[in-house]
Parts: structure tokens; C-alpha cells; sequence
């Protein structure tokens, strides 16, 4: 069984910078990939960035750049660094660990408001 919690969600204003972490109980060494979705209000759930357990990264177009996905395997955390936020970057920002067999978890989100 593996749990998931994200914090490091708040309010900043746009042009800032944030780091939000999701840590992990149980065991994720043998997670395919952890990601970050994030949900804004009236829209669908959206990959921001992904990391495979090699290390392999991929990003919505709307993060590249700005974004950075990382993993701490001691500290069983996943980092997304956000830098140059924009006001569409307002939402919940989700963790996920993948395994095998299409088995998943997520974490419950945590609140990313950009607004001046």
C-alpha cells in the first residue's frame, strides 16, 4: 500500500515561484513513474510532469521551461519546482506513483492559487 501527500500549495502572485512535494509511505523504489496532474475548476485533470524511475522526464507543453519535475528516493519525495507562474496555473495539484499492472495511486491535492 502506498500513500500519498502533496503540501507546499499557497498563494503567490504571478511571475513567482514555488516548490510544492509530495511524499510517499511505502514502498515507491519500485514505482514505474510519479507525476504531477493537476485540476483547475470546470476542467479536466492534466499531466504536468512526469518522471520515470530512470529518470526519464516529460512536461505539458505549459510547463516546459518553467517547470521542473525531481525525486529524492531517500526522502521518498517528489519535488515540482514552478517558476514564472501564471494566473492559468491556478489549481489543485495532484501526485501519482504508477506500477505495474495499471496500478496507481494518488495523493489529495494541494492548492495552487496565482493571483495578484
Amino acid at each position: 500500500q502506498v500513500q500519498l501527500v502533496e503540501s507546499g500549495g499557497e498563494l503567490v502572485q504571478p511571475g513567482g515561484s514555488l516548490r510544492i512535494a509530495c511524499v510517499a509511505s511505502g514502498n515507491i523504489f519500485n514505482a514505474n513513474a510519479m507525476g504531477w496532474y493537476r485540476q483547475a475548476p470546470g476542467k479536466e485533470r492534466e499531466l504536468v510532469a512526469r518522471i520515470t524511475r530512470l529518470g526519464y522526464r516529460i512536461y505539458a507543453e505549459s510547463a516546459k521551461g518553467r517547470f521542473t519535475i525531481s525525486r529524492d528516493n531517500a526522502k521518498k519525495t517528489v519535488y515540482l519546482e514552478m517558476n514564472s507562474l501564471k494566473l492559468e496555473d491556478t489549481a489543485v495539484y495532484y501526485c501519482k506513483a504508477e506500477f505495474a499492472a495499471n496500478l496507481e495511486y494518488w495523493g489529495q491535492g494541494t492548492q495552487v492559487t496565482v493571483s495578484s
